[in-house]
């Protein structure tokens, strides 16, 4: 193996491992339990761009991380020394504010089973993402107990890595969606002499890299939802989705932001991939229509309660959105959210723009699904709404580099 090695694991559709990828590190492998999702990581990183190195004993396909560490456990010990970077962050629906925070949620275990990954293949750096909830205390009887995150620091340091977290908006760095999330950065203790200071550096770098970097990518620091997706208007024209017989897409039109014109890149496709209307009923379209006269001068919020009581809805949150500010955090949920110009949610391309995807980044799977299913199947929003920002993830792909040759 060559330098820049990476295994990122909860890779989901690989918004991390794009990320990585672009900032010249190279992939080892990926663990990601859900089918769909490592569908998609797969037909885009594994076929299409053979990013992964993948070893000869782990089968190319999904894994549960503890079936994975209890089967090859000897294989990972054999990996030490030859992995610079362990990436990514176990599942956060239990420590989302924006769900139900459930401290009983079995996904909050798999803290312990990332610790032990990092125990078995010891590598020279780690990055964790997760939530801003990972950092809050649950509630115990009335008292406090003990933030998730404070658990992750004090396993590290005892594994013998100094650690540091910060809380992240990737709207700062050039994602347009506001979406803060809990980043915390890993060095082995005898990687550098100075390693403890080398760790404290990595926000500051970042911060202070992010201009030049967006200049190179000829984009801009601030870039809005109508930056992100006005190309994509459903009054741009209808034409049939190439995926779905039945719904409808639209064609592209030029590009009218320099954002849209770094997404575009080096895409082949002539009609936007995933870019599948949902077929609103007439009295939804009418009603989405209202909302959006209704609130021209309160966008980003979720909608107010007496327009909750006219329309007798019921949803927990409906947000319809602002062409001229960042989206707020887009989640799992496309009903979530009103288009800023046009009657309806947005579309799967819609979402990945406001992630950062880019256009040739195609996904796999089912558009949607409900009920008792959502606890089995990962589709297409929720792949997007699940990931780390491309455009984020190179940027800090960048300084982890930096971090071990610069």
């Amino acid at each position: 193996m060559g330098k820049l090695n990476y295994i990122d694991l909860f890779s989901g559709c690989g918004g991390l491992s794009l990320g990585l990828h672009n900032a010249g590190w190279n992939g080892v492998f990926a663990i990601e339990k859900n089918k769909d999702a490592f569908k998609t990581l797969h037909y885009n990183l594994i076929k299409n761009k053979n990013h992964f190195n993948w070893p000869e004993w782990l089968p190319v396909n999904e894994h549960d991380i503890n079936s994975l560490i209890e089967t090859y456990s000897d294989e990972l010990i054999r990996l030490r020394g030859k992995i610079n970077l362990i990436a990514g962050g176990p599942p956060c629906q239990g420590f989302s504010m924006a769900g139900r925070r459930d401290e009983s949620d079995e996904r909050n275990n798999l803290i312990n089973s990332y610790i032990k990954f990092v125990e078995l293949v010891k590598p020279d750096l780690i990055f964790f993402e997760n939530v801003r909830g990972f950092t809050i205390e649950f509630k115990k009887n009335q008292e406090k107990g003990i933030a998730y995150s404070k658990l992750v620091l004090n396993s590290l340091d005892n594994l013998g890595y100094y650690v540091q977290g910060k809380l992240i908006d990737f709207a700062d760095f050039g994602v347009p969606q506001k979406r803060t999330r809990f980043i915390l950065v890993g060095v082995k203790k005898e990687l550098k002499q100075s390693s403890q200071e080398f760790v404290s550096s990595f926000f500051s770098e970042l911060e202070n890299n992010k201009f030049n970097f967006l200049k190179s990518k000829k984009i801009n620091l601030k870039n809005s939802v109508e930056d992100a997706i006005s190309d994509l208007r459903q009054i741009n024209g209808q034409i049939e989705c190439p995926d779905s017989p039945g719904f409808k897409s639209s064609p592209y039109i030029e590009a009218e932001s320099k954002y849209q014109k770094y997404l575009r890149k080096y895409n082949k496709f002539l009609i936007p991939d995933s870019h599948r209307f949902a077929k609103h009923q007439n009295t939804t379209i009418s009603k989405f229509k209202n909302i959006l006269e209704l609130t021209e001068n309160r966008r980003n919020y979720d909608i107010s309660s007496d327009i909750r009581l006219h329309y007798n809805i019921k949803k927990h949150t409906i947000i319809p959105l602002s062409k001229d500010e960042r989206s707020p955090t887009i989640t799992t949920l496309p009903d979530d959210y009103i288009h800023y110009c046009e009657p309806r949610i947005l579309t799967v391309r819609e979402y990945a723009r406001l992630q950062s995807f880019p256009d040739w980044y195609t996904f796999q799977g089912k558009y949607t699904t409900g009920g008792k299913l959502r606890k089995y199947e990962v589709p297409r929003y929720s792949q997007i709404g699940n990931a780390i920002p491309p455009l984020f993830a190179e940027q800090a792909g960048e300084i982890l580099k930096s971090m071990l040759y610069g």
